[in-house]
């Protein structure tokens, strides 16, 4: 085995599984299917939070049976290897033309809501017909705004998460999981 390979499974180590990619599966599958009803007949564009959401886009869009658009936006309130959020950073310069749309913003989780009420209040002025969200994770404890997101597939506790898009610093985004990074591990406190 070579170094890189030994350097891998070191840090996949310090990540405990909370949901397994079976359950991930199967919480998509039946999100894609709520999609596709409720927005039957009707001008639907996919955004995409870029970059945890990834994942959960893909997945998503291949399980809804309809005619979509995609796009992309950037939001940032999580930098490097912070553990809790900053001020929101938004760019915009990947979203289609949504105005008279139904649009529906995916992201990875949501947990305080910062980052998504500032981002539903940043799409209005896009004119959409509507705007709706989804998340595959939501931490219900730590959310601080009135909204709620419009779906989601799993409610979470309050622990650090990575796995399925999100990411400690970049890196974890790739596991086919969400796991909990280990306190003891990678300095997290």
């Amino acid at each position: 085995m070579s170094v890189k390979g030994d350097a891998r499974t070191r840090r996949d180590a310090a990540v405990r599984r909370l949901i397994g990619e079976v359950e991930i599966h199967a919480a998509v599958e039946q999100l894609g299917r709520q999609i596709s009803e409720e927005y039957a007949d009707k001008p639907l564009t996919i955004l995409g939070v870029l970059t945890g959401s990834i994942m959960l886009v893909t997945d998503l869009i291949r399980q809804i049976e309809l005619p979509l658009k995609l796009g992309l936006i950037q939001a940032s309130s999580y930098r490097g290897t912070a553990t809790s959020p900053s001020e929101l950073r938004i760019n915009t310069a990947l979203v289609p033309d949504v105005s008279d749309r139904h649009v529906l913003l995916v992201d990875d989780i949501f947990d305080t809501g910062k980052t998504m009420e500032g981002l539903l209040e940043r799409l209005q002025t896009f004119e959409p017909r509507s705007v709706k969200s989804a998340v595959l994770l939501w931490k219900k404890v730590r959310t601080i705004v009135e909204l709620e997101p419009d779906y989601h597939c799993f409610l979470i506790p309050d622990e650090f998460v990575v796995g399925y898009g999100l990411d400690y610093n970049d890196e974890y985004r790739h596991l086919p999981y969400i796991g909990v990074m280990e306190e003891s591990d990678e300095g997290l406190k």
